[in-house]
């Protein structure tokens, strides 16, 4: 399985909501994993060693992945 390190929401890629693994929301928790499920993106957020799910976008909504490239 692939890790993506960022997905973007929305219709128009420049205007979409960009999520990105070790991005800070809140400004306390940090984004810890962007994970693929059956039924969509699960994204999970870090805060203390403490994490927890904290979006699930469903399948419907149009997203572009971003794989993180190790070689």
């Amino acid at each position: 399985m692939q890790e993506i390190r960022k997905v973007s929401i929305g219709n128009d890629y420049k205007n979409s909501m960009h999520y990105v693994v070790g991005q800070t929301v809140f400004g306390n928790y940090v984004i810890h994993t962007i994970q693929r499920v059956d039924t969509g993106i699960l994204i999970w957020i870090e805060k203390d060693k403490e994490v927890v799910c904290w979006k699930e976008i469903n399948n419907y909504v149009p997203m572009a992945l971003e794989f993180n490239i190790n070689f």
